[in-house]
């Protein structure tokens, strides 16, 4: 990861998430030549040098409204040339299709789908689990990974969900954690990077992460 100077990170806003808590995150670990910037202007996004994309509630809503704001084309073109991070729902958006309000047709960066854990989802010993997945789970590692560095495999990070990712390339899963079955909570390819959790409300670690995600070149 190599240091960057006077770089800005673009936190796009659609509508959607609680942007305000992650903006403060990234400044809690951002340095002074670095500027965090709350934005719905595709210009702004597309002189940004990185973009974080977040996302909460149902996903229809979340591509409903980056299509009606004109974001997708810069969100496109963010994924293509510079580091970009999608949280919680964001990691959904990227898939190719969410099978949530009937389906729904999401961005296709990342081919494969977002699944329902289901009404009657069960653990390991048959045992029921709540749905959403609400709270604090371990997170595997399954590649090295830029933005892992200084966090611990195995660290908690805070979950609240009822859809998770299943992508076709499973070279392209960075992190797994189990609830009834294990599954997919970041995907990771070139420039782009993905998470299910919300790391603003993970603690160190979570800041760990954004702060990795601001110093890195966007290289794997």
């Amino acid at each position: 990861m190599n240091e960057m100077k006077k770089s800005t990170v673009a936190v796009i806003d659609y509508g959607m998430g609680n942007l305000h808590s992650v903006a403060k995150a990234l400044e809690h670990v951002a340095d002074d030549n670095t500027t965090v910037i709350v934005t719905s202007d595709p210009a702004v996004i597309d002189a940004a040098d990185r973009v974080l994309l977040p996302g909460v509630g149902a996903i229809r809503d979340c591509i409903g409204e980056m299509h009606n704001a004109g974001l997708v084309p810069s969100i496109r073109k963010a994924m293509a040339e510079k580091p970009f991070l999608a949280i919680c729902v964001g990691i959904q958006s990227l898939m190719t299709h969410s099978e949530e309000n009937g389906g729904v047709d999401c961005l296709n960066h990342f081919k494969g789908n977002a699944l329902f854990f289901g009404e009657n989802h069960k653990d390991h010993d048959g045992s029921k689990l709540k749905v959403p997945h609400m709270g604090w789970n371990q997170v595997k590692h399954t590649i090295n990974h830029p933005l892992w560095a200084d966090i611990p495999d195995n660290a908690r990070f805070y979950f609240v969900h009822s859809f998770y990712v299943v992508p076709e390339n499973k070279n392209e899963v960075a992190g797994t954690c189990d609830y009834g079955l294990t599954f997919c909570v970041a995907l990771a390819r070139d420039n782009v990077f993905a998470v299910q959790f919300h790391p603003e409300k993970s603690h160190k670690d979570g800041l760990q992460l954004y702060k990795n995600f601001l110093h890195w070149d966007g290289k794997p």
